[in-house]
C-alpha cells in the first residue's frame, strides 16, 4: 500500500487538476454561448442569399453559370475547420477521420488548413497543406472568409480547381456535433430547384435583377459561399466548445471520483499506520512487565 504522504500528495495533485477542468468548462460555455448567438444573427443574410438564387433559378433556369458546370482539371480543394487545440474529446480527430473518408487522391488535393490539429493530423496521412490559415479560428471575422473566398475563387476561375469542398463540425446541440463535408463547387442546381413543398423559399416574392439575373448570379454566388464558409467558421467553434465542455465535465466527474478513493486510501493507510503504533506500545509495556 502507498504511504500516507504519497497519497496525500496525489490526492493535492488531482484536486488542482480538477480545477483546472472545471475552470476550463466554465470558459468553454462561456464561448459556446457566443458562437451560438453569432451563428443564430447569420442565418438570416445566408437564407435570403439562397432564396434569391432560387429565384432566378425559378425565372431563367441559369445552369449554364460557371459556378454550376462540373469541370474535369484542375485539383480538388478542402478547407479543413479543425482547433488549434486540443482537450476536447474526439472534435479534431473526427475532422481528419471525415476528411480521410472522401476517398480523394492525396496528389491530387490540397488542404486550406484552419486550425492546427486538422493540419498536423492530415500531414501525417500524407497530404499537401497549400495553406495555413490557424490564427482565423481563434476570432473568425466575415472579412476572413472574404479574404480566403476570393483567394480560392480566383484560383477556380482561373481552372486551378476542379472542385471545391469544406470539412468541419455541424452544431446541433451541446452533446450532438457531427463533423460534415459539403461540396461548394460546383454547385449543384437540384439544390436550388423550387419545389411545391420547399418551405425555404418566398414563392410570393416578385424581384427584378439589373443588369440581369445572369449578372446578378455571378455576383451573388460569391456572396453565398463567403457565408457558408463564415457560417462553417461558427458552426466549428461552437461544436468545439461543446466538445471541450463535455471533455472537462467527465474529466471533472473523473478528477472527482479519484479524489474520494483517494480519500478512503488515505483513511485506510492512517487507521493501519495508528493500529501498528498501538499494537507497538502494547507490545512493548507487556515486554517491561
Amino acid at each position: 500500500m502507498a504511504s500516507m504522504r504519497a497519497i496525500k500528495r496525489r490526492r493535492e495533485s488531482v484536486q488542482s487538476t480538477g480545477q483546472i477542468t472545471k475552470a476550463m468548462k466554465l470558459v468553454a460555455t462561456v464561448k459556446l454561448q457566443k458562437a451560438r448567438g453569432a451563428a443564430e444573427a447569420n442565418k438570416p443574410y445566408l437564407n435570403m442569399l439562397y432564396n434569391t438564387i432560387c429565384s432566378i433559378f425559378a425565372r431563367t433556369g441559369a445552369s449554364s453559370n460557371k459556378y454550376f458546370i462540373t469541370r474535369e482539371e484542375g485539383k480538388k480543394l478542402v478547407i479543413v475547420i479543425s482547433g488549434n487545440r486540443g482537450l476536447a474529446g474526439g472534435y479534431n480527430s473526427n475532422i481528419v477521420k471525415a476528411v480521410d473518408a472522401l476517398g480523394l487522391e492525396k496528389d491530387d488535393t490540397v488542404i486550406y488548413g484552419i486550425g492546427r490539429k486538422g493540419i498536423e493530423g492530415l500531414s501525417r496521412r500524407g497530404y499537401v497543406i497549400e495553406k495555413d490559415y490557424s490564427d482565423v479560428i481563434n476570432d473568425p471575422l466575415y472579412n476572413d472568409a472574404i479574404s480566403i473566398s476570393k483567394e480560392i475563387l480566383e484560383k477556380y476561375d482561373a481552372g486551378e480547381i476542379e472542385a471545391l469542398y469544406i470539412a468541419y463540425t455541424e452544431f446541433k446541440n451541446t452533446v450532438v456535433h457531427d463533423p460534415k463535408v459539403i461540396k461548394l463547387l460546383p454547385l449543384d442546381e437540384d439544390d436550388f430547384i423550387v419545389t411545391d413543398k420547399d418551405d425555404k423559399v418566398d414563392k410570393t416574392a416578385i424581384m427584378n435583377f439589373e443588369p440581369s439575373e445572369h449578372a446578378v448570379l455571378d455576383m451573388i454566388v460569391p456572396k453565398y459561399l463567403t457565408n457558408i464558409i463564415y457560417g462553417s467558421f461558427l458552426a466549428a467553434i461552437a461544436s468545439e466548445n461543446a466538445a471541450r465542455m463535455q471533455a472537462m465535465d467527465s474529466a471533472t466527474s473523473n478528477a472527482e471520483d479519484m479524489i474520494q478513493k483517494l480519500g478512503l486510501q488515505y483513511n485506510r493507510a492512517r487507521q493501519g499506520s495508528i493500529t501498528q503504533e498501538l499494537t507497538e506500545i502494547i507490545a512493548g509495556s507487556e515486554a517491561i512487565s
